[in-house]
């Protein structure tokens, strides 16, 4: 790994692991007026019960559903690494999230749940966190609503918010079976108190109610350097992966979105829509160098163009 990365890692473990005295307060949450403290109580979740809508993936938008391919083989490695991070700290929930716009961190975080549960008995949640402009119902071709905001604001409750797809995609079995493991939290009705909500402490709750039902949670956010929703997330996941687009994203956006995550575990940098697939059969992130610089591990994945979000 660069130099850069493992300075930035080995001070957020320390953060991670540093005494509750001396640990950096990010924010105050925030409570909504009008959430009743009765609302707040943790309901059962029982996932055979969730509601099933008929959904329809967009399939430019998921290279993850093919059967082999540059982008199917990227996310594989991708979710290999994670899966090797598991081993070095306990690694559940994580925030997908990026410096600005158009990066391509909801392409990610979809299509790394998607290889999650793909070929495989895990159950896996995927949650729109980005409540000004959601993206991953639209990728997914599912109702937007209720959503997360909804619950957020104590209108919902957690069975009301998650469903999942009701299948039938035209034949395309690889989407029939990746879908069938996967629960979708879409964003919900977004209005102007987007971050207020996000700081809201019931985001904490409810990924705490959620957790003991599923093996992966991940959480797509919006650019961190653009509002502070991303920072407000993070504190509910156990840590962060930080989108960078070839070509497009300056070494110090880089540096700032990671430095924004402070108090977080920052896992990563993933490169997204590299031009040229890399050739090593390594599960590691790759090596990327751009502006003369390296600015941190970056795993390549390729992206079209409906992948920006």
């Amino acid at each position: 790994m660069s130099r850069i990365y493992e300075a930035l890692q080995r001070a957020g473990l320390e953060r991670k692991i540093a005494p509750d005295s001396e640990a950096v307060e990010i924010g105050t949450p925030v409570a909504v007026a009008g959430v009743e403290e009765s609302a707040l109580a943790k309901a059962d979740v029982t996932l055979e019960s969730i509601v099933q809508h008929p959904w329809s993936p967009s399939m430019p938008s998921f290279p993850t559903l093919a059967d082999r391919g540059a982008g199917v083989e990227q996310f594989r490695r991708l979710r290999s690494r994670i899966y090797q991070l598991r081993y070095e700290a306990p690694l559940k929930t994580i925030l997908v999230s990026s410096g600005t716009p158009g990066e391509g961190k909801s392409f990610v975080a979809a299509n790394l749940a998607m290889s999650l549960a793909r070929n495989s008995i895990n159950n896996i949640l995927l949650i729109d966190g980005d409540l000004r402009r959601p993206t991953i119902h639209n990728l997914l071709g599912a109702p937007s609503s209720p959503g997360l905001s909804e619950y957020l604001a104590g209108t919902a409750a957690v069975g009301d918010i998650m469903q999942r797809d009701r299948g039938s995609h035209n034949g395309q079995a690889n989407s029939e079976r990746a879908t069938s493991n996967l629960t979708l939290i879409p964003a919900g009705r977004c209005g102007d108190n987007s971050s207020e909500l996000a700081a809201n402490h019931r985001f904490e709750e409810l990924i705490a109610t959620l957790s003991p039902h599923f093996d992966w949670i991940l959480i797509d956010s919006p650019p961190v350097l653009a509002v502070t929703d991303a920072v407000d997330l993070a504190r509910a996941a156990d840590g962060v992966m930080l989108v960078v687009r070839e070509a497009r994203t300056p070494f110090d956006v880089a540096q700032r979105a990671s430095a924004a995550f402070s108090n977080s575990r920052v896992l990563g940098f993933v490169l997204n829509a590299a031009k040229d697939a890399p050739r090593s059969g390594s599960y590691y992130y790759y090596y990327h160098y751009y502006g003369g610089q390296e600015p941190s591990d970056g795993a390549k994945g390729r992206k079209d163009k409906q992948g920006q979000g």
